[in-house]
């Protein structure tokens, strides 16, 4: 793995929490952490909480996350799921995100 990728495992997202759990030791390794919130997420992409952008996320086992992250979030005016909301913060915040 490239310094410029982090491998997120998908399988153990069952809800909000363990997607960030999950996303923050993807990204800065075991216990890191990178938003608990949209927020939060988006205040670590712009810099000061470890990995900064640009990289590639590659998130494995993304369906069960897609299932899961349920919800609706108003993002730009337009009604999203909350896993689509997450995916959506991350580009705009420039991480290359690839969905497996």
């Amino acid at each position: 793995m490239g310094a410029d990728e982090h491998h997120l495992r998908g399988a153990g997202i069952t809800d909000r929490a363990s997607c960030y759990t999950a996303l923050g030791e993807a990204v800065n390794g075991p216990g890191g952490y990178y938003g608990g919130n949209l927020d939060a997420l988006a205040d670590c992409l712009r810099g000061g909480f470890g990995a900064e952008p640009p990289f590639t996320l590659v998130w494995h086992e993304a369906a069960v996350a897609r299932r899961l992250l349920t919800g609706r979030v108003e993002i730009a005016g337009r009604g999203l799921s909350y896993f689509e909301a997450l995916v959506h913060t991350l580009r705009e915040g420039g991480v290359t995100v690839l969905l497996r």
